[in-house]
């Protein structure tokens, strides 16, 4: 696994698609994915199912130079207990993005612009589990604190595993028409609706996708990217990031990673910039 990025004379990889979390909270989340629950809608096995010093230093050993912790609520009232556990994790964890999140809720703007205070330096934002509308007017304070800061936010807003209430690009695209400048970092390539989000990135400056679970077998069975926009994925290769969403794959990091490689339509200056330079741009870490 390590030659995959080494060949390209890369330090390693950045991944911006990693959960840690309370261990209360992950184990509650390994047992929906177990339940095969009607956000996953099929049998979705847990490969890295360890403790937390064994993933970390499972990442570590793939060559990941920097990864992020991506916690999300799915009630009022969790974010900001979340926020202080992920600044915690960040802090004793110096290769994680210190990462935060949030929820449409009375107060919100307050423990955003403590996260960003603290050095938050990546936002999550689940809009499937936790169904609610990004455009939100509870949100609007803290959407434009969080694109003044110029902090990414890892939204997943696409209908896939399966659909939810505000998922899909038109409640996106309210956000961005308010916040154009917010560093949005659209998970799984807005799968299943990549032609839509490929639209927002070719729109918006600063709008980029990341991989996670993109391309594999695992998700081209039931979401197959479509064949038409692999050109596209070259136009705007320079917002392509690198995500895995690891622990929770039911496969291999590697296939995660030739996932993305072994894509025909794109050369080694592609892949070098997804799997590293890009996310060392966005997050300004040392470059290669």
């Amino acid at each position: 696994m390590r030659r995959i990025w080494a060949d390209l004379g890369l330090p390693g990889i950045v991944d911006v698609h990693t959960h840690f979390m309370p261990k209360r909270v992950m184990d509650k989340v390994w047992q929906y994915f177990d339940s095969a629950g009607p956000l996953v809608g099929r049998e979705w096995p847990i490969t890295y199912r360890t403790d937390e010093v064994e993933r970390l230093r499972t990442l570590r050993e793939f060559g990941v130079v920097a990864f992020t912790s991506l916690v999300y609520p799915h009630k009022p009232g969790m974010a900001a207990w979340l926020n202080q556990w992920a600044a915690q994790f960040a802090e004793a964890t110096p290769d994680c993005l210190a990462t935060a999140t949030l929820y449409p809720e009375p107060g919100v703007e307050d423990y955003v612009a403590d996260a960003i205070g603290r050095g938050a330096r990546v936002f999550k934002a689940h809009v499937q589990v936790g169904r609610y509308d990004p455009s939100d007017p509870l949100l609007d304070a803290a959407w434009g604190m969080i694109a003044d800061a110029r902090v990414p936010v890892v939204m997943h807003c696409g209908s896939g595993p399966a659909p939810g209430e505000y998922t899909g690009p038109g409640p996106v695209l309210d956000v961005l028409l308010h916040h154009p400048r917010l560093r949005l970092i659209v998970a799984h390539l807005g799968m299943p609706e990549y032609s839509e989000f490929l639209d927002l990135c070719q729109r918006f400056d600063d709008v980029y996708l990341d991989t996670t679970m993109a391309f594999t077998a695992f998700a081209e069975e039931t979401m197959p990217f479509p064949t038409a926009d692999y050109s596209r994925l070259r136009d705007v290769g320079d917002r392509i990031l690198f995500g895995s969403d690891f622990p929770n794959i039911p496969y291999g990091y590697a296939e995660a990673l030739t996932s993305v490689t072994r894509l025909d339509d794109v050369d080694d200056d592609w892949r070098r910039a997804v799997l590293y330079d890009n996310g060392a741009r966005l997050f300004d870490l040392a470059p290669r």
